[in-house]
């Protein structure tokens, strides 16, 4: 929307100015394009990302050893404790994301939850300075035993799952609001944005892998911890800097999102036994006999019926909106149970095998996930500056490909890295055997650990096609007031994939473990068959992908750039 007809004191026209609808600057006034939004307030929004994720990953790609180390967990334990805190930090910014997007708003939330953070950490930093005696602390308790630095860290490690929480889904969805997606250009631009947006992720990931983690096992976990509470600290201000270029969006009057949308279903229900022509009628009259939306999930058009308080066409979109993405949703659980494996049973299989840079030195494998990261870091740039311009040339689509394209090319590509790891996994076990280590559990495999590279690099080039489609694309099909609620929604796909993956492995652990079998996940792998287990894992990816495939088709797209 462009402002006109202004004038100087001197009676000279100005320029018109060209206002972004839907949005608002920081003073609650229509939001100037030309100053506000854009590359230059995602900057911002990106340098706080890549702090949270520092810290997020300075605790979780580590967390197993501090439990069984410094709180002298067993193995079994410390794996469930992570287990649970990581699916419950993926689960809680659907609670994050329903009071950004019914009170709070994004931007508040998010500085409600970045000083969520800092307290978190601040306190994780002093659960490591205290003492497994407490002596030091004697002055300031009355009392004090081994059991209060455990309370104290448990409640500091779910603190930070609550910040995270409420800070996730809503930096993203509040970054890729700077970008009006009614001009072509910034639409291009926030297709780069969300591509941007996780080789920044990735960055952040590296840079713990390979240096706070370092600090972690070497120096000091207070230190350790430490650093990730002044990192927050500054991406904090940072994002506080940015205050003046952000855009808001403009929260519509009435009802809260939530409540239009139940709305929608209860009155689906109450008018359930009205007659087929009552619901054609009400078709007619709000003009959807000509929608190919009205088609799909039909039974809510019952809605419209006004016999026992009827809803707006707008209303009833909003509600099948959301109700489309179920299908994408749980198609995709197979991926993410996929994805939960890189950093536990491919780290156990590099632990068995030969892992020598030099005579002196042997690199963890767990540095091995660094690969990942990696692979995103150099293949975002190729795909975003290369890959997509191309493809745009010959489909004149804002990414090149539709969103529902590319998530389907990264579930093929996690497919293919599951067969690649099986048949790794059977080289390594005949490479045993061969050499006559079946029964040394303790003894190097004479097989280099770099035969696992290519299945890490497979997962970080999927996780580009598939991870970055999943964000914008729930991000970009629900109602735009309820953009971080999307975001949540795709953060609960790897939550949930994370419970499912620990079930999965109880329940085959239960079932081949008994009548004196050897389990297909036995402490010594030489005898185990995470081979059996990754085929399986490829047989229900595949299945998977022939689901997605099958819905991704008759998917009805907000908009047309997505079919």
């Amino acid at each position: 929307m462009a402002i006109s007809g202004a004038v100087d004191e001197a009676g000279t026209p100005l320029l018109a100015v060209t206002t972004v609808d839907g949005s608002v600057d920081y003073r609650s006034k229509p939001a100037v394009r030309s100053s506000s939004g854009g590359w230059r307030s995602a900057g911002f929004i990106i340098g706080v990302e890549v702090a949270e994720r520092f810290a997020y990953y300075g605790i979780s790609s580590n967390l197993i050893t501090y439990l069984t180390g410094q709180l002298g967990q067993s193995t079994a334990a410390a794996a469930a404790n992570v287990n649970a805190w990581s699916g419950t930090a993926s689960l809680l910014p659907l609670l994050g994301a329903f009071i950004a997007d019914s009170f709070l708003g994004r931007f508040r939330t998010i500085l409600a939850a970045s000083a969520l953070y800092i307290l978190g950490l601040g306190l994780l930093t002093l659960s490591a300075m205290v003492p497994s005696d407490c002596n030091a602390y004697k002055l300031l308790l009355s009392s004090c035993s081994p059991r209060f630095q455990v309370i104290m860290f448990f409640s500091a490690l779910y603190l930070v799952a609550l910040a995270q929480g409420g800070h996730k889904p809503c930096v993203q969805a509040f970054g890729a609001d700077q970008f009006d997606e009614k001009d072509p250009k910034e639409c291009k631009q926030k297709t780069s944005f969300f591509n941007w947006w996780y080789f920044s992720m990735c960055f952040g990931t590296l840079v713990t892998l390979w240096v706070l983690n370092y600090i972690q096992d070497n120096l000091s976990w207070a230190l350790g911890f430490g650093i990730p509470c002044i990192a927050m600290v500054v991406a904090l201000l940072i994002f506080l800097l940015g205050t003046r270029a952000y855009r808001f969006s403009v929260r519509r009057e009435g009802q809260s999102p939530f409540a239009r949308i139940v709305n929608v279903y209860v009155a689906a229900v109450k008018n359930w036994g009205v007659s087929a022509s009552a619901v054609a009628d009400a078709e007619e009259r709000f003009g959807l006999v000509s929608l190919k939306s009205s088609q799909q999930f039909s039974f809510l058009n019952k809605a419209l019926v006004a016999n026992n308080g009827s809803c707006s066409i707008d209303e009833l979109e909003e509600a099948k909106s959301v109700l489309r993405l179920a299908p994408i949703w749980f198609t995709c659980l197979v991926y993410a149970v996929v994805f939960a494996q890189s950093p536990t049973f491919f780290t156990k299989q590099g632990a068995t095998m030969e892992r020598s840079i030099t005579p002196s030195y042997k690199i963890s494998p767990a540095t091995l996930q660094s690969f990942i990261s990696l692979s995103i870091v150099i293949f975002i740039p190729i795909y975003d500056r290369v890959l997509i311009p191309i493809a745009r040339s010959f489909t004149h689509k804002p990414g090149g490909i539709t969103m529902l394209q590319r998530i389907g090319t990264g579930l093929f590509l996690s497919f293919l890295a599951m067969v690649i790891a099986a048949l790794v996994e059977m080289k390594r076990l005949k490479t045993a055997a061969e050499y006559g280590l079946l029964d040394s559990p303790d003894a190097t495999v004479p097989m280099s650990v770099w035969w696992l590279v290519p299945q890490y690099v497979l997962f970080g080039i999927s996780d580009v096609f598939a991870m970055v489609g999943l964000q914008e694309f729930f991000y970009d099909q629900v109602p735009s007031e309820l953009r971080s609620v999307g975001l949540a929604l795709y953060l609960s796909i790897f939550g949930i994939g994370s419970f499912l993956s620990s079930f999965l492995i109880s329940v085959i652990e239960k079932a081949t473990s008994q009548s004196g079998q050897v389990s297909w996940f036995a402490n010594n792998l030489n005898q185990a068959h995470l081979d059996y287990f990754y085929w399986l894992l490829a047989c229900l990816s595949f299945i998977g992908l022939a689901s997605y495939m099958y819905f991704a088709k008759s998917y009805v797209s907000k908009r047309l750039n997505t079919l």
